[in-house]
């Protein structure tokens, strides 16, 4: 069976090529309960945020990870939550990891402190949440939409663009800050502790390595994973 014959019954199971859009009238791959429900979160967040943080918090790879998945399930396009997905998953990964541990009495290194605050307010805390369910939302639309490989490499150019900003243009560890919350230290670049510039290098050989790992270890592998999955997935519908 074809898979233009597949498309045409709107199989539920099937997982478009990427690089076919829907056809004019054809019916929504994502539903549109989660669509307005996630878009409605993700307007909550930014207008929160941007009072309490400012603008220049929306260059996390996260909170960039957040605005593609808007993107993608109202355009319904693979290649916005295909890059979502490699940007972010493995660093999530590990944060939901830690925010598990430390539910069971133990952090592992400490990354969600913050959610057991006290003293951050329980709606910070919840919007915050988001850094545990966003992955495996991503996830299911690029089931859903299928996988975009172009993604690898765009992620990666959009990457060393906002690491790029966060080094020469926010403020780092110790720098003034505008106001209390401001954002410093944004997606590490001056180290992996974000109130402390790391030691161990010069701070422009820290940016390299960030510039050259997170693709090679972090990006990649996913990128390569989805790849395999994808292939072997439309292996069963050819």
């Amino acid at each position: 069976m074809s898979l233009e014959m597949i498309d045409s019954r709107h199989d539920a199971k099937e997982l478009p090529s990427a690089s076919k859009p829907l056809s004019v009238g054809s019916a929504s791959r994502v539903p549109s309960l989660l669509k307005w429900t996630y878009t409605a979160f993700t307007l909550v967040l930014a207008v929160y945020y941007w009072k309490e943080y400012g603008p220049t918090n929306f260059l996390y790879y996260c909170d960039v990870a957040l605005f593609l998945g808007v993107a993608a399930v109202w355009t319904e396009k693979p290649i916005f939550a295909s890059m979502a997905v490699v940007g972010i998953t493995i660093p999530q990964l590990l944060w939901q990891v830690d925010f598990i541990s430390s539910i069971a009495g133990s952090s592992l290194v400490g990354m969600t402190d913050y959610m057991f605050d006290s003293g951050i307010s329980l709606f910070a805390r919840g919007l915050s949440f988001f850094h545990f369910w966003l992955p495996m939302l991503l996830l299911y639309l690029v089931y859903r939409l299928g996988y975009d490989r172009r993604a690898f490499f765009a992620w990666t150019v959009l990457a060393w663009a906002l690491m790029l900003i966060c080094y020469f243009l926010l403020p780092g560890p110790t720098d003034a800050l505008s106001f209390p919350n401001q954002p410093h230290n944004v997606n590490y670049v001056f180290g992996p502790n974000g109130d402390t510039a790391q030691t161990w290098m010069p701070a422009w050989a820290w940016l390299g390595c960030l510039l050259c790992g997170l693709p090679l270890l972090v990006f990649l592998p996913t990128h390569a994973v989805l790849s395999a999955l994808d292939r072997k997935f439309k292996s069963r519908l050819a």
